[in-house]
């Protein structure tokens, strides 16, 4: 969205809100820019969340396995979690059997990985981004 565009849709004249944003983006509310991809064109259509259950929780386990899950592409969230397991991941394959080898090779390999259980997606109801492209839902 261009400054006139937004400064049209917040009520503010353009100076004043390009000095808005500016000061936003160098205060850190506002962490970056980026492209939203789409998965259907990419062919990254299956999503998976999987549940990660360490076999050691000390601090130097867990440094190792997030500096490990940061390394494998397909994983594109990782949250430590506090409840029945320690981690869930967001894994993004192609279909079932792309994720299988990623499960196999890749993750079930981390670092410390006692367990995991996998929940695949049937549906994207909401994402953060929107498809159109015009920002946050």
């Amino acid at each position: 969205m261009s400054i006139t565009d937004l400064a049209a849709r917040v009520g503010l004249s353009k100076t004043p809100c390009q000095l808005r944003f500016r000061r936003l983006v160098s205060d850190g509310f506002i962490e970056g820019f980026r492209a939203v991809l789409s998965p259907s064109k990419m062919q990254l259509e299956h999503v998976a969340f999987v549940e990660v259950k360490l076999s050691n929780t000390t601090e130097s386990a867990l440094t190792s396995f997030n500096e490990a899950v940061k390394k494998i592409k397909e994983v594109e969230e990782c949250h430590m979690i506090a409840g029945r397991f320690d981690y869930i991941l967001k894994v993004r394959t192609r279909d079932i059997g792309k994720y299988r080898r990623v499960l196999g090779e890749k993750i079930s390999t981390l670092p410390h990985v006692a367990s995991t259980s996998t929940n695949p997606a049937m549906e994207t109801v909401k994402e953060r981004w929107d498809r159109t492209g015009s920002g946050l839902l």
